[in-house]
């Protein structure tokens, strides 16, 4: 909370490098509404694969791993679950799902941090409770040696901070301190900060940041996993936590360059958002522009497994086939066979059809 209190004494100013992103964001929540009026089918799809990858990276970031064969039945079946990594990934499904059906009825409260953190971690013991003993953020390396990354606020404060979060959140919203996308993503680093669960508090903030997301008019996440873009930069994503919690117990962080990385996110969402939808012309359906964004990641080479890992729900045999139409294309290049093959594209070398 450490965040929202600075901003209540005041701001001198916004940063130029966020003012420029909150335009630019100013401006695609107002393309929003024409970009959602078009192809259904398009946009159909688009949510559904959201809800995959959302589920998928934002477990995969916390090291929670399941069989990309089973994705697909995880997320929109009702199949009996193998195992506990399963469950999470199934447990944040249904938070992604009350999200989405209920955000403008979901107010941003202790209440409901509480249910999606219940959601997420399924039948973990302390599902939904705040943790009961102190907790630091270890950082392990290959070597052996461990450091503290960062101490959160101790166990018998959580509670108080918690209720001084949800007060100055909505004090912030009422007398409109900060812009409401600055406020979301302040919201974000004050409550991994706080980090009031013992584990699981990475989930829920990506799960808050939808739902806040919604409540600004950015809707963006219900069409591009914003959990996926983050997981994509997660060294950003960690690099600018740590560096922006130093010093947050005495309110003497610098929250911009961690607020900073929020709006390039959702920038960058948007723009993924209006490129896919429009595709008008794409002759082989929303599965292959998946496909082939995925593969235009790539800087270097890749295997088809690392495409299938970045399209949870589609199938290996389309990811060849699309692969196939993209090297007759001249868009790639393969090196090898079967399993093992190696595959780069090319970039503008090769052919500009989509």
């Amino acid at each position: 909370m450490m965040t929202l209190r600075s901003f209540k004494k005041g701001l001198a100013g916004v940063p130029m490098a966020t003012a420029w992103s909150l335009t630019e964001l100013g401006q695609a929540v107002g393309r929003q509404e024409l970009f959602t009026r078009q192809s259904p089918q398009r946009l159909r799809a688009l949510r559904e694969h959201a809800l995959i990858e959302s589920a998928v990276s934002s477990n995969r970031i916390e090291g929670v791993e399941v069989d990309a064969k089973r994705v697909g039945t995880l997320v929109f079946g009702k199949a009996a679950l193998r195992d506990r990594d399963e469950e999470e990934v199934r447990g944040y499904r249904d938070a992604l799902n009350l999200i989405h059906t209920q955000a403008a009825g979901l107010p941003v409260s202790e209440e409901a941090i509480r249910e999606l953190h219940r959601l997420a971690r399924g039948s973990v013991w302390d599902a939904g409770q705040y943790k009961q003993k102190d907790t630091d953020i270890i950082e392990r390396f290959a070597d052996g040696r461990e450091r503290v990354r960062f101490r959160p606020t101790r166990a018998k404060q959580t509670p108080a901070a918690m209720a001084e979060l949800m007060e100055l959140w909505t004090d912030c919203l009422r007398e409109k301190w900060v812009p409401p996308l600055v406020a979301v993503a302040a919201f974000n680093l004050d409550f991994l900060c706080v980090h009031p669960f013992r584990d699981g508090n990475g989930r829920v903030s990506r799960l808050l940041l939808l739902l806040q997301c919604y409540h600004a008019g950015a809707e963006v996440g219900r069409y591009i996993s914003l959990e996926r873009l983050i997981e994509e930069n997660k060294e950003r994503y960690y690099e600018t936590l740590e560096q922006c919690s130093a010093g947050w117990h005495e309110s003497k962080h610098d929250p911009w360059p961690f607020i900073n990385y929020i709006l390039w996110i959702l920038r960058e969402a948007y723009k993924e958002f209006e490129y896919r939808v429009g595709q008008t012309s794409e002759p082989r359906g929303a599965k292959a522009a998946m496909v082939r964004e995925a593969v235009k990641r790539h800087t270097g080479e890749f295997r088809l497994s690392d495409i299938e890992r970045a399209c949870p729900g589609v199938g290996r045999e389309w990811i060849r086939r699309v692969l196939a139409e993209m090297k007759e294309a001249g868009e790639v290049t393969c090196k090898g066979r079967g399993p093992a093959a190696r595959w780069r594209w090319l970039g503008n070398k090769g052919s500009t059809s989509k």
